[in-house]
């Protein structure tokens, strides 16, 4: 496995592609506030090679990720398009219909389910179980599912994650996803389909971005940028993409300007990346 080399900016990579597969959370922001340096970045990415698609593990459609990325400060001309789990999820959910589901997950994560003729019915009554998130992601844990989740496997319920992160830094603070659920779900037995990174259809659907954009850029010319190990960078690497990997405080590595400790958890994870920086700038 090739040493990826430490960078302080993209500026000197760029010439090597056309476009940009750009994580959102731990990469361009952190739930709260909009990292320095990462707006130019993308903005002068566009301006001088090609298209910039973000790509995020977030529970819900496309559309709604603008207005979230207006609140945090990043502007409209630093992005093409916006491709999310949950885009890539709503067609594994559509293929289960008209059985009833089960869900797992808060509220706020509604939009994901909108035009879709789903029921939602009790454990007893349901036919799947469609996990976005927890109910309450400060009080609770993954083991408290635990129990749901027996009953579930004894069951037979298949599941559909909508967010394969296990966690995500939330303004510092460590906050747990959807896929910590769903990793308990498939240790105990139980079969779950995956929409987001690392899994093919989000890649699929930003390919398809990316051939709208720019037609015929190549794989070769696609540059993934991302902290996490298991989503965005073996995703980035079961598609035959270079990565970057983001090590900074904003993101779950965090590991910041420790090279020797982001080598060890690239190797650690079979995970290769043409280069670490400690976050997304243009210029050092």
């Amino acid at each position: 496995m090739s040493k990826a080399e430490f960078i302080s900016s993209i500026h000197r990579l760029a010439p090597n592609y056309d476009a940009l597969l750009c994580d959102a959370w731990g990469v361009i922001h952190n739930g709260v506030d909009l990292f320095p340096g990462v707006g130019e970045a993308l903005t002068r990415f566009r301006q001088t090679r090609g298209p910039v698609v973000i790509l995020t593990n977030a529970p819900r459609p496309s559309s709604i990720i603008p207005a979230q990325l207006d609140r945090i400060g990043l502007g409209r001309d630093a992005y093409d398009a916006v491709v999310t789990s949950g885009d890539a999820t709503r067609a594994a959910i559509a293929a289960c219909l008209a059985a009833p589901a089960f869900r797992l997950g808060p509220r706020d994560d509604d939009p994901l389910f909108e035009g879709l003729d789903i029921e939602f019915a009790p454990f007893e009554e349901a036919a799947f179980i469609v996990c976005t998130g927890f109910s309450d992601d400060i009080g609770e844990a993954p083991e408290d599912y635990r129990d749901l989740l027996e009953r579930a496997t004894a069951r037979g319920l298949p599941m559909i994650c909508a967010n394969p992160d296990i966690i995500v830094n939330w303004g510092g603070r460590i906050m747990w996803c959807a896929g910590a659920i769903a990793e308990i779900y498939e240790a105990l037995g139980g079969a779950v389909t995956y929409g987001g990174k690392p899994h093919a259809p989000i890649y699929d659907e930003a390919f398809r971005a990316v051939e709208r954009l720019r037609p015929g850029t190549a794989r070769a010319r696609i540059l993934a940028v991302g902290d996490g190990l298991g989503t965005d960078i073996k995703g980035a690497n079961d598609q035959g993409l270079d990565a970057v990997f983001i090590t900074g405080a904003g993101g779950v590595h965090n590991g910041g300007r420790d090279q020797a400790a982001a080598l060890k958890s690239l190797e650690a994870a079979g995970a290769r990346a043409v280069a670490v920086a400690e976050t997304l700038q243009w210029q050092a």
